[in-house]
């Protein structure tokens, strides 16, 4: 009979923030994968677990799921740990769930931290309906089409982002989300946490010259009625009119302004519809 397959979440920062639970089950298992051995022996040595760690991260990622498949089928029973958090988000995890269920495998989830659903209970922005997508594209055309597909989406929208694409993600989202409540969320369970609210703008000319360091998570309100893109200080309305005011006809002008705001000319006629 297969064995079973845990995956366990782990301290984000602190290394007090795991379960009863978490710390059994480690103890238990028969092997323990893991993104950086010597990142997870800390923790693991704090707690007094002494089972054997083995790497399992993006680059061996393939090899490995077919290796503990192997041991699963034998009856042997597996942890995933990532450095931080919860296996699979945002970290390995996935092939081998898929590998797990592909042989009959019993996949257990052991609960516990998650980054972007603790940055969004502190930023003072809904949490009925949460968007989480990830770290955004690092490439200036991939994030803004990124963030015109998630415009829409009736939800509070939560991104990761690294400290040196900060200042450059934020000028983009106020770009093409327009100019909405937001928050930024850095270093979060660690001795130097710091949440910071404000617009989108705010955020935005906060951090463009900042040399960030730490971990962020980026938390934007959903789009609300009067919300529109933004380039540089002029709205898309206002860019639209100051077009026209040269002796451009609308839907000449409105064609031009889409194209500077990176939209199509239907996104940009249809927000100029909600402003009205």
């Amino acid at each position: 009979m297969p064995g079973t397959l845990y995956l366990v979440a782990t301290p984000i920062g602190n290394l007090r923030d795991i379960s009863f639970r978490a710390i059994e089950m480690l103890k238990a298992v028969d092997l323990i994968a893991c993104e950086d051995t010597r990142h997870s022996r800390k923790l693991l040595t704090h707690h007094g677990i002494s089972n054997k760690l083995v790497s399992y991260h993006e680059h061996n990622e393939t090899k490995r799921t077919e290796e503990f498949a192997l041991l699963l089928k034998e009856g042997k029973s597996i942890a995933i740990i990532s450095d931080a958090g919860t296996p699979a988000i945002n970290d390995p995890g996935f092939t081998m769930v898929e590998k797990a269920k592909e042989i009959g495998a019993s996949v257990v989830p052991i609960p516990g931290a998650v980054a972007f659903v603790n940055a969004v209970i502190i930023s003072s922005l809904p949490t009925d309906s949460i968007f989480f997508g990830g770290f955004l594209p690092s490439k200036k055309g991939d994030r803004r089409k990124r963030l015109e597909e998630v415009r829409q989406v009736p939800a509070t929208l939560v991104f990761y982002e690294s400290p040196h694409r900060l200042g450059k993600s934020l000028s983009d989202c106020l770009e093409v989300l327009g100019d909405r409540r937001a928050a930024v969320v850095r270093e979060l369970t660690k001795l130097h946490e710091e949440t910071i609210r404000g617009t989108l703008r705010g955020l935005s000319e906060r951090f463009s010259a900042a040399i960030s360091k730490g971990e962020f998570v980026l938390v934007i309100d959903r789009a609300g009625k009067g919300d529109a893109p933004q380039r540089g200080t002029k709205s898309l309305a206002e860019r639209v009119a100051e077009i026209e005011g040269g002796g451009i006809e609308h839907k000449a002008a409105l064609k031009t302004a889409a194209k500077e705001f990176g939209l199509s000319r239907s996104e940009a006629y249809r927000i100029l519809q909600n402003l009205r």
